[in-house]
């Protein structure tokens, strides 16, 4: 699969989804010829194991004040965080959703009531 030219920070992140969901083993994916599909073959231990590092190596270079580092770490979680969306059979349509929602949201209104029981 190949990305087509609209470079839209959504459609980047949608190709990269549809790429990821025929990465999938069981729709054909070899985890000999595929990263993506090794790590969706290996399972939850495998890429959460990733995401914390990708996590840890994005706040070392903020720290560092690097901004190269911290596009290429940023996009290294967001890769790895897109597999954990694929992984579980959640699209990232369903993430933009849920920012949707909260935008125009105070962020600490919003966590606040994150912690009231239902």
């Amino acid at each position: 699969m190949s990305f087509n030219a609209d470079h839209s920070p959504n459609n980047i992140l949608l190709q990269l989804a549809d790429l990821l969901e025929s990465r999938h083993p069981d729709r054909g994916g070899d985890p000999e010829r595929s990263y993506s599909a090794r790590l969706l073959h290996r399972g939850p231990n495998a890429f959460l194991k990733k995401i914390g590092e990708e996590a840890t190596e994005l706040v070392l270079a903020a720290k560092d004040n690097d901004p190269k580092q911290i596009i290429g770490e940023m996009a290294d979680l967001w890769f790895h965080s897109l597999v954990v969306l694929s992984y579980y059979q959640i699209r990232p349509e369903e993430v933009f959703a849920e920012l949707a929602r909260r935008q125009g949201v105070s962020g600490l209104a919003e966590k606040a009531a994150r912690k009231q029981p239902s």
